[in-house]
């Protein structure tokens, strides 16, 4: 598009941020920023601003931070704003009807998979719990539904067996912005493409109990949930009436059929453990009170912890 944009941008965690940062560079104009409120965090609980809105007041702009953006007079103050388009990543509030018809453009979603696979809250976790070897960006005309609207852009990447949802978070947050800047350069020669909602599958947001290890699961799968749920919630099981994280596995050859979450070895690469399918190799984790650490140095310190023939919870 030749001439610049006057953008309103919506979006809250570092991720949006990087969205934001591209937009301030680029020749459009930035000319109001809606984020969640402000959160409280950390040991004392102090309310802190969201990425965005820090990046928002290093930059001077308008920033707006409604709980809801159902309320009319919320949604009046909005109009007056008079955008050409609104950008949406990651916002975290759904925005009604008159929000969306109100830029002259209407509104875009960033979205961090290849819709219409993994609509919803987690698509970058959930690719890799599935097992996907591909995932991406799209750049989506919003509608009122959830991540149903018109697909203008699409990148795509492929997700490598050592990616966690940390660091695809960090590639996809490089792709992102590349997309976006892309999508508005060219808004008006792209041609939306409508999604098939028969090809469509939700992500539904991670939970502390999908987290916890089910022996009965195969290696392969219990793996993936490992990378997939890094950083948060971190895969986890009990033992000795502790909760342990698990940071690092490897799947290995089973040689023997034993009870599922039978240790069936412990030496300085880890703790092997007996799944429905191949074993797991728990090769760093994280004790109550510690940083995670490798099972070596665990070990080294505790050498009775972990005793082959014992079954985990």
């Amino acid at each position: 598009m030749a001439n610049s944009l006057n953008i309103v941008f919506a979006g809250t965690p570092d991720f949006a941020a990087k969205h934001l940062a591209a937009l301030y560079a680029s020749e459009h104009n930035v000319i109001g920023v809606y984020t969640q409120p402000d959160r409280p965090a950390g040991r004392g609980k102090k309310l802190m601003p969201s990425a965005v809105k820090t990046l928002a007041l290093n930059n001077g702009t308008a920033i707006y931070q409604p709980a809801s953006l159902k309320n009319e007079e919320v949604q009046q103050q909005f109009a007056a704003l008079n955008a050409d388009i609104m950008i949406v990543v990651a916002y975290g509030l759904i925005l009604p009807k008159a929000v969306l018809d109100a830029p002259k453009l209407g509104c875009l979603n960033v979205h961090g998979s290849l819709l219409p696979k993994w609509r919803g809250a987690a698509p970058i976790q959930r690719a890799i719990w599935a097992g996907d070897k591909f995932t991406g960006i799209s750049i989506m005309q919003m509608d009122e539904g959830l991540d149903t609207g018109a697909v203008l852009l699409e990148k795509s990447m492929a997700i490598t067996g050592a990616a966690t949802s940390a660091t695809l978070y960090e590639d996809l947050s490089e792709l992102g912005p590349q997309a976006l800047i892309e999508t508005l350069e060219n808004l008006e020669n792209l041609s939306p493409s409508i999604q098939n909602d028969d090809e469509a599958t939700y992500a539904h947001k991670l939970s502390k109990e999908e987290a916890r290890i089910d022996w009965s699961l195969n290696a392969q799968q219990l793996a993936r949930n490992v990378r997939a749920f890094n950083p948060w919630p971190v895969v986890w099981f009990t033992h000795n009436d502790e909760s342990i994280k698990v940071w690092q596995v490897e799947v290995v050859e089973a040689f023997d059929v034993l009870p599922e979450g039978t240790i069936v070895n412990v030496d300085k690469n880890g703790i092997e453990v007996a799944t429905s399918e191949h074993n797991l190799l728990l090769s760093n984790i994280q004790i109550p009170g510690k940083k995670a650490q490798s099972v070596a140095d665990i070990i080294n310190g505790k050498p009775d912890m972990f005793v082959v023939g014992q079954r985990l919870a």
